[in-house]
This record gives C-alpha cells, structure tokens and sequence, in this order.
C-alpha cells in the first residue's frame, strides 16, 4: 500500500493547501481576502499556509495598493502547478486503485 501514495505531494496534504491550490489553478490573481472568505480560516491561519506554498515556490505574491489600502493577491506559478497537477493524478490512480 505504500507504493500507492509515493506520488502523493506532502504540501498539499492540508486541506487549507488543497484549497489554496485548487482556487488558484482556475484563477488568474486572488486577493487574501477572496481566499480567507472562500476557505473560511482566519488571517493566520490563511497566512502560515501561503508562506508555506511560498516556500516550496509554488506561489507567486502581488502586493499593490487600491485606494489608500494595501492587497496582496496571489498565482500559482508553473512549478505549483505542475506539482499540483502531478499530486491530483497520484490521488486519481489512488483511488482507482482502491
């Protein structure tokens, strides 16, 4: 059995980083806020996980300000998304395994 999951991505083992990752593979550039509200986390909690994605390089950050307020919107770049898409066909053959 534990050949099955060697395929499987550790960083998108949380499921705030499946999250993360899934919303951001359909969008162009999605604001802190877009993502806190649509994954329903706090700030923290929305920011530990980005800054992990961030780490492995995986997402890319856009600071501006709107108005007189600071936004930070986020992308996947193309190594996230080639490690996203790797990690959903592991999880596709898992479960057709199974």
């Amino acid at each position: 059995m534990k050949n099955l999951i060697t395929g499987l991505n550790k960083h998108f083992d949380h499921r705030v980083r499946l999250g993360i990752m899934s919303i951001l593979m359909v969008s162009d550039w999605v604001d802190f806020t877009t993502l806190k509200t649509t994954l329903d986390v706090t700030d923290g909690r929305l920011a530990s996980h980005i800054k992990a994605l961030e780490k492995e390089q995986y997402l890319k950050i856009r600071k501006t300000v709107i108005g007189k307020k600071p936004n930070t919107a986020y992308c996947t770049t193309e190594r996230g998304k080639k490690a996203f898409r790797a990690h959903l066909e592991a999880l596709e053959k898992l479960i057709k395994l199974t």
